[in-house]
């Protein structure tokens, strides 16, 4: 499994989750999965209800991660099982 990079927001009701595709094809430009949850119960107590994905070329990946730490969005650790 590829590894992941999480944000969340300052609200603590919102993550992002940012994972590369490892199944690239030659030939295919490649790309990450931006993944969006919603937080539920006590932010670790249970894994994020996951509601939206999307696939983004990586340089997309990277403004839109960097957009979202500018706004106050904060790195975090998987810290569910």
């Amino acid at each position: 499994m590829a590894k992941s990079y999480w944000l969340i927001n300052s609200n603590r009701s919102e993550v992002k989750r940012f994972m590369k595709n490892d199944k690239s094809i030659d030939g295919v430009f490649e790309y990450m999965f931006i993944d969006t949850g919603k937080i539920v119960g006590v932010l670790g107590n249970k894994p994020p209800v996951m509601t939206n994905t999307v696939s983004v070329e990586i340089d997309l990946a990277r403004e839109i991660y960097e957009r979202l730490l500018s706004k106050g969005w904060r790195k975090i650790e998987k810290n569910w099982n």
